[in-house]
């Protein structure tokens, strides 16, 4: 897919100023924000200075790829329970905040005693809130995960893989044990999350049934997650016909239970999709897109034996060190397999060129289209710099 690039490039004389500026050519970029606020009011372009070698138990990383995703949108607001550090860098007065909290790294320089990672290698953010939307960065080879760079690998993909599609394979792989043939029930079918789920399903022989909201495209929608490999779509409308829908249901799973129900929207078209799930089944929540409550009858718990979870990506990881290296590696698997499609997506490029006031500008305008909703595809920024 072709990188979008939204930035046009300073003209000669504004280049040579910008390097007049400053003989160290420091020409590395992060994107900060000193502040809680709307990300178009509070992010801008930094500059910032050239790595130096890496120290022991460190290496250098370029970031080639570092997405988007709306929690990040949340910490820059302040109201996400996950809170970055502040960063410092040489030459830069004060202490900011560097956005970002997934992204693909390619090892550019390894310190001493580094045992795991050597030049080339990619990887992934270990640990949460470190800041990928930037050119480059020293990082403790700890706080790292290796990708395995398998041929059929994208960098989009790659870049991608430690939110949506490692949340879609939790879902489908830690509360029920769910054999070939099972089925899966879940709302917000055609998010980032929902779009991961129907793929892993159907690699693992897993059905599912997805529930979306109406819309004048509908079935141009609906094919789109058949085309990922979604069995049935419908939509809440559909679903408020609980008589009709469950009578579908019985007839395409045979009067098979559904173990499993995937809910990020909350609200009474919640409570009508738990009313398809069968007897010592699970519902998980991992979202709140319509924030309203999950309004579950005593009667499902009570008669049904449902149990209700809830599903946080960022307490998995703290919780399961080992397992998360084992994820990438089936993730990046699955992925160069052919069989998982790259996100719908733009690629925001910042060149290196650019002036602060015009990288600046870019970033809050691309802030302001997610703010306006005007953005259908995932972001991803491609941050230049010196060290990229």
């Amino acid at each position: 897919m072709s990188r979008t690039r939204i930035l046009s490039l300073p003209s000669i004389a504004t280049s040579a100023r910008l390097f007049s500026v400053s003989a160290r050519i420091q020409a590395n970029r992060a994107i900060v924000y000193s502040h809680n606020g709307q990300p178009a009011d509070v992010v801008r372009a930094l500059t910032i200075p050239n790595l130096t070698p890496p120290p022991p138990q460190t290496v250098n990383l370029r970031f080639v790829l570092s997405p988007i995703n709306p929690a990040d949108v949340n910490v820059i607001e302040g109201v996400y329970p996950s809170k970055p550090q502040p960063s410092s860098f040489p030459g830069v007065q004060g202490s900011v905040f560097v956005g970002g909290n997934e992204g693909l790294g390619e090892v550019t320089g390894v310190g001493e005693g580094v045992r795991s990672l050597k030049r080339g290698d990619w990887v992934v953010m270990k640990t949460s809130q470190l800041g990928t939307w930037r050119s480059a960065a020293n990082v403790p080879e700890e706080q790292l995960l290796k990708v395995p760079r398998l041929e059929g690998l994208s960098e989009v993909n790659a870049a991608t893989m430690m939110v949506n599609p490692a949340t879609a394979y939790c879902l489908l792989s830690d509360f029920v044990a769910l054999k070939r043939g099972h089925w899966v029930v879940q709302n917000g079918a055609n998010s980032a999350v929902g779009q991961a789920v129907i793929q892993l399903a159907r690699n693992a022989g897993l059905k599912t049934i997805n529930f979306v909201r109406s819309r004048d495209d509908i079935d141009v929608l609906r094919q789109e997650l058949q085309d990922l490999g979604a069995t049935h779509v419908l939509t809440y409308d559909e679903l408020d016909d609980k008589k009709a829908v469950k009578a579908k249901v019985k007839e395409w799973t045979n009067g098979q239970d559904i173990l499993l129900g995937l809910n990020c929207v909350g609200g009474e078209s919640t409570m009508a999709m738990a009313g398809l799930l069968g007897s010592n089944a699970h519902l998980v929540t991992y979202g709140a897109m319509a924030k309203r409550p999950v309004p579950i009858p005593a009667s499902f718990y009570i008669f049904k034996n449902l149990t209700s979870h809830g599903f946080w990506l960022s307490r998995w990881y703290n919780e399961n060190g080992e397992r998360k290296i084992k994820l990438v590696e089936k993730l990046a698997r699955i992925m160069a397999s052919g069989k998982f499609k790259e996100p719908k997506h733009e690629i925001v490029t910042i060149e290196k060129e650019a002036s602060e006031e015009q990288a600046s500008s870019t970033i809050s305008e691309v802030f302001r289209r997610i703010a306006l909703g005007s953005l259908r595809k995932k972001v991803i920024l491609n941050v230049k710099g010196d060290d990229k």
